[in-house]
């Protein structure tokens, strides 16, 4: 169930440290597009916001004896004792319809940061877990999510028989063990390859597909959530 009864709400996870990055215009096109269908958009820019990505001992209460992570959030959740910052990003995520992950593709992965805002937002007890279970009996079910990204490499290179090979591989801890797990339905990704050597012109035409491919995505929405 939606916070905005009449309104969808999609909330924009951003990590990269550069504002005028390809990746950041990308990012403000994307928000822009959903915009323009409709939606509420709720920004997370977590590089400005000086997101702490990890998941320590000391975010918790004192613990008795070896300290376990998941079994400290679900103490927390249901003490009523989250870190604040996790608290307002867990309400923000549970608060919004569509989930968007936009970042640079490292190392074939997420962002280090951003790596960090699922270990500490995406709380046992919260989303899964406790009263929650996984997968379509998580927190999360019903709603959507879809990750936003570039790549140093080409389309040809992430293709089977390319360099790195198929994209769907590098995607798959991602799209299963992140967001299927804790009940999202993924929707397909929206990715720019390898922006760094497109031309201005390149760039320009890169970001209106993106704005196109967003706005299908919203589009496939349901125009009102209850």
């Amino acid at each position: 169930m939606s916070t905005f009864a009449a309104v969808p709400t999609a909330l924009i996870v951003h990590a990269h440290p550069e504002p005028l990055s390809f990746s950041s215009a990308q990012m403000t096109a994307a928000a822009e597009s959903l915009a323009g269908a409709g939606y509420r958009v709720d920004v997370l820019d977590l590089y400005a916001e000086g997101w702490a990505p990890v998941l320590a001992r000391e975010e918790f209460g004192p613990v008795d004896g070896p300290f376990k992570p998941q079994a400290e959030q679900l103490r927390a959740v249901e003490l009523g004792t989250l870190d604040a910052a996790v608290r307002d990003h867990l309400d923000r995520l549970l608060a919004a319809d569509l989930l968007v992950l936009s970042f640079p593709l490292w190392w074939f992965s997420l962002p280090a940061v951003l790596k960090g805002w699922v270990d500490r937002v995406f709380v046992m007890g919260g989303v899964f877990g406790g009263a929650h279970g996984l997968f379509g009996e998580a927190a999360l079910a019903g709603k959507r999510a879809m990750l936003l990204f570039t790549t140093g490499g080409s389309d040809e290179s992430f293709r089977p028989g390319g360099a790195f090979g198929p994209m769907d591989d590098f995607l798959f801890h991602i799209h299963r063990g992140m967001l299927e797990f804790v009940g999202f339905e993924v929707l397909d990704p929206v990715i720019t390859y390898g922006p760094a050597r497109m031309t201005e012109l390149e760039r320009a035409a890169a970001l209106d597909s993106v704005r196109e491919s967003v706005a299908r995505i919203a589009a496939a929405a349901p125009a009102t959530v209850c």
